[in-house]
């Protein structure tokens, strides 16, 4: 099995979103108050070449982010900002790889915020798999209102419902494998949104987390600190304890979203806790 980095440009958010400041509606309203940016951080999504063929992880950014400022959505317009050229784009990146569309068996969206479907349009052929309940509240007129982006999907985009049986895995109460042989599995991580998914790619006794939004680094996710949009502070806690839990019961190697360390951990295997 390999695990490869798909960087698909860069975008920066406000500091209080990263790391939350406060509780309850202050946390999240805290965003809109904050002066103060984060640098510029990538954006991945992850490529699973396994034997039961490829598996892509969230689809990035694309280029039409770039007109975000012309949104109505007062978080979408004044509190995110993007950098990316097309050849940063999913689609050429995979091409870089060797991959073409037609080789993508599926792809997995851990939620449908703008900079993980992004990359929707380069994946007309392949099977896409989406939480039921976050297409639902990502979909229509209400999704736009939430930040979500549903009239920039695909006119095709219709994807396959991701039900996850009441299944532990670990430490997480349910789960689904996406592979014959078990070694790679979506696990329940709500949190960042209510429906959020995380996948586990098992590589010998190495696990590689790829843990979208459940933290913008390793390094909060292993203090505990929640973010400033998790809407349930309980639900979100539980996550990363999830996590930690995990990541201390084998060698893990965690490959959050927007983590500028990311794709050196997963090139050099470096392992969560490690030294601990």
């Amino acid at each position: 099995m390999k695990v490869h980095a798909i960087q698909t440009g860069f975008v920066r958010i406000k500091t209080a979103q990263v790391e939350g400041r406060g509780h309850g509606l202050s946390r999240r309203v805290a965003i809109f108050t904050d002066p103060n940016w984060t640098d510029w951080v990538p954006t991945y999504a992850w490529v699973i070449d396994c034997s039961e063929g490829i598996i892509v992880v969230d689809t990035g950014q694309d280029a039409h982010l770039l007109e975000s400022g012309k949104s109505l959505h007062p978080y979408v317009r004044w509190e995110v900002a993007f950098q990316i050229e097309p050849e940063q784009e999913i689609g050429p990146r995979l091409r870089a790889l060797g991959l073409a569309p037609r080789d993508i068996k599926r792809v997995v969206l851990t939620h449908l915020h703008m900079d993980h479907d992004g990359g929707l349009a380069h994946f007309p052929t392949s099977e896409i798999l989406v939480a039921p309940g976050e297409l639902k509240i990502a979909s229509g007129y209400a999704g736009r209102m939430r930040g979500y982006l549903p009239h920039r999907w695909p006119s095709w985009f219709d994807p396959a419902p991701l039900h996850l049986a009441t299944e532990p895995f670990g430490p997480f109460a349910r789960s689904r494998r996406l592979t014959e042989a078990g070694d790679v599995v979506v696990v329940a991580t709500p949190g960042h949104t209510a429906d959020h998914l995380s996948v586990v790619a098992q590589d010998g006794d190495t696990a590689y987390f790829l843990a979208a939004d459940t933290s913008y680094n390793e390094k909060l996710m292993l203090a505990g600190k929640l973010d400033g949009v998790s809407a349930n502070e309980q639900v979100c806690t539980a996550t990363l304890d999830a996590i930690r839990s995990f990541t201390q019961s084998r060698p893990t190697v965690y490959l959050p979203t927007h983590d500028p360390q990311a794709a050196d951990r997963r090139a050099t295997r470096q392992l969560a806790c490690a030294g601990s």
